[in-house]
């Protein structure tokens, strides 16, 4: 089994039509929604490595020194699978995005270190 990472991504727009939706209405949909990610993680808890969480404000660290950058990573996920394709099945359908205003999930290997 390798190891994969997924980041769950969304928009500035996403979030605001998330919030623009009536208070009712985006307590309904983040109900189902909470129930529906419960649900996967449920199915999936063999391969689940770590659940994750959501991910807060982002600083760059360069050599230019330290910034506050904005980007679209909005939560993670560590799973395994036998291929990446296997991988990225796992969140088909995923409710971050068919309830919740966000825009896709990206899944991508974690590599060993080189000479590890």
């Amino acid at each position: 089994m390798r190891t994969f990472l997924a980041v769950y991504t969304g928009t500035p727009a996403g979030r605001e039509s998330w919030n623009a939706l009536p208070e009712q209405e985006r307590k309904q949909r983040e109900a189902r929604g909470m129930k529906a990610w419960g649900d996967w993680v449920a199915r999936n808890k063999d391969v689940i490595v770590d659940t994750g969480a959501p991910l807060g404000r982002t600083k760059s660290v360069s050599k230019r020194g330290l910034a506050d950058i904005r980007n679209q990573m909005g939560a993670y996920t560590i799973v395994r699978a036998e291929s990446h394709e296997a991988a990225a099945k796992l969140f088909e359908n995923h409710p971050h995005f068919t309830t919740f205003p966000g825009e896709a999930v990206e899944v991508m290997e974690c590599l060993p270190l080189p000479n590890a």
